[in-house]
């Protein structure tokens, strides 16, 4: 019976190891699954979600082209409305056949007006490569992928060839028509869960059979040696003669007691070890059953859905403050200001236009404070899928006073840019978290004490008027210092200083920009606004003159005039503005003001 056991064991250990070494190498499955396709003659070709999870796990996607290939992804809202009207390839996914497809989806704009999809504000990540290009992304639901093949520059294989104009045989000219963009070869690869659980249990299993197989082999060989093996006989010792006995007589009625046969010794032992066996086998046969490990779940880089998706999330934000931040100091040191408005627009970029001209013609004026973006302990983004869209920040550094920063995209292929930039005086009050962002209101809305584009109009009037104005309950005067800086105090001030052959008026309004506002935790509006605020200075005696001095000399151009002088001064405002039955004040929570503009009364 020993014998039968090891050579079961023996039997169960090689199929246990063969199983489970097959399950790594010829029952293994393949690795990927793989697909290949040639892109149409579109200038951009998009993958949507759909494609991109055609088949579980993470995609591969190679691109080869001749020239810069630039890949992008993004939610797949933003991607179709930065594509609008262009043409584009559209690639697809067979199920019958496992294989890519692409599609030509023929649109109205000329490729010639289409601008290049790197650097948009849109994408959650970009890559560039030149004639190959290979990524591995984690695409949820929602995501698309935005291809573009743009021409190698400075590669001097081509010289520019002036197109001539399309004309009928009258000599009507008639739109030209589009080149055809050179096609891609794209693959996209995806994982297959070719792995063996089973197959390490299987191994160490049968090994363990093995060994016990062979604990049972020796065993049986020592035990049959023992039992038939050749023995030593010893001669036999005559026996001693014995002593006479008396045997009891028997009584009638004694029966003979049978003697009990004892158990053969190793029987239990045996049964023990052929169950342990028979045991380790049924144990190894339900682990090759097992359940295979599922993948895991693909982490998205887009936030939770809700109701209105966030115009940028926190990771796109990052890389749209550090653009922003580095194109504006790139600007402020070659007094650019071009460069300065592909991040900056309306107020925000009318004071650092204003400071360029300033410091070209008098080098002993100081720059503007640069933006800081080394912490960034707010950012609200408006919750909308439509543009314009804004987004409100919080930005400072170490050392510096933070900074408030509203930016604004008008449309999906324009990038966001800063329309106010103030310093904070005052603690912004709660707001909703990133992931989450909030409604932006309308301009005139009641939802507050004052509507938002009423604000500019009553602290003007303030400024001007202090206490005496209509609207100095309104607003808290208590740590304003721009009150202090250009209210009637400033103002009377002002007047004082100028000689009695001359006058100065002084007028405010809001500015051209649209007021921006946002809704905080308590219902209530953090607004940006913009005043203007005008300073005109004119002689009153005939024959007599002004002379503009400092900064207002320098914009202007005039060392003197004897019609006078125009100084409006932009002055951008953060407020508070707490809901319309609250007996709270407004308060102004930043500014930042400065000379944008300076002419000679005409």
């Amino acid at each position: 019976m020993r014998f039968v056991v090891a050579i079961v064991a023996f039997v169960l250990a090689a199929a246990a190891i063969g199983l489970g070494v097959a399950q790594r190498t010829v029952l293994a499955g393949p690795a990927s699954v793989s697909s290949t396709v040639v892109t149409g003659s579109a200038p951009l070709t998009i993958i949507d979600a759909a494609t991109l999870n055609a088949n579980a796990g993470t995609q591969s996607i190679e691109v080869a082209g001749d020239g810069d290939v630039v890949l992008a992804y993004g939610r797949t809202a933003d991607v179709m409305a930065w594509v609008g009207e262009a043409s584009y390839n559209e690639i697809g996914w067979d199920a019958e056949t496992g294989e890519l497809t692409a599609t030509v989806v023929d649109g109205s704009e000329s490729s010639a007006d289409l601008p290049s999809i790197a650097g948009s504000d849109l994408w959650l990540r970009e890559f560039t490569g030149t004639d190959l290009l290979t990524r591995k992304i984690n695409a949820p639901d929602g995501i698309s992928v935005i291809i573009a093949l743009e021409p190698a520059a400075g590669d001097g294989t081509e010289a520019a060839v002036e197109t001539p104009e399309a004309t009928t045989e009258d000599g009507t000219a008639v739109d030209a028509v589009d080149e055809p963009s050179p096609p891609l070869d794209l693959s996209i690869t995806w994982p297959l869960d070719n792995s063996a659980p089973a197959s390490g249990p299987l191994v160490v299993g049968g090994i363990v059979l093995l060994l016990g197989g062979l604990g049972a082999f020796l065993w049986a060989l020592v035990h049959a040696r023992g039992g038939r093996g050749p023995r030593r006989t010893t001669p036999k010792l005559p026996k001693r003669p014995k002593p006479p006995q008396l045997k009891p007589q028997k009584r009638r009625g004694d029966a003979p007691t049978p003697e009990l046969e004892a158990p053969r010794a190793g029987s239990g032992r045996r049964r023990a070890f052929v169950a342990a066996g028979l045991l380790t086998a049924g144990v190894l046969a339900l682990a090759g059953c097992t359940t295979e490990a599922q993948p895991q779940p693909i982490v998205s880089e887009t936030p939770p859905g809700g109701p209105q998706p966030v115009a940028v999330t926190a990771g796109q934000f990052s890389g749209i403050l550090t653009d922003v931040v580095d194109t504006v100091a790139d600007a402020d040191e070659a007094k650019d200001a071009a460069l300065a408005g592909q991040r900056l627009t309306g107020p925000a970029l009318a004071l650092r236009t204003a400071n360029y001209a300033i410091r070209t013609a008098d080098a002993a004026v100081a720059p503007l404070a640069p933006l800081p973006s080394e912490i960034v302990p707010v950012m609200l983004p408006e919750s909308t899928d439509t543009w314009p869209r804004r987004v409100f920040a919080i930005t400072r550094a170490e050392g510096v006073q933070a900074v408030g920063l509203t930016l604004i995209q008008e449309s999906p292929r324009e990038n966001y840019k800063v329309a106010y930039a103030v310093t904070l005086i005052a603690t912004v009050p709660d707001v909703a978290p990133a992931e989450l962002g909030s409604s932006a209101l309308a301009p005139g809305n009641n939802l507050g004490l004052l509507a938002p584009e009423e604000l500019a109009d009553a602290y003007g009037d303030v400024l001007i008027n202090g206490d005496e104005s209509e609207f100095a309950d309104l607003f808290q005067a208590e740590d304003d210092s721009l009150r202090e800086a250009i209210g009637i105090d400033y103002k009377t001030t002002r007047r004082a200083e100028l000689p009695t052959s001359a006058t100065v008026e002084f007028t405010n309004g809001p500015g051209e920009e649209a007021p921006v506002a946002f809704l905080t935790n308590d219902s209530g509006q953090i607004v940006s606004v913009i005043l203007e605020d005008v300073e005109t200075v004119k002689p009153v005696e005939a024959g007599a003159a002004v002379n503009p001095s400092g900064q207002v000399k320098a914009l202007s151009g005039k060392t003197q005039s004897t019609r006078g002088i125009v100084a409006t001064y932009g002055v951008q405002l953060l407020f508070y503005v707490p809901p319309v039955a609250s007996d709270q004040e407004i308060v102004l929570l930043g500014y930042a003001q400065g000379l944008v503009a300076a002419t000679e009364v005409g």
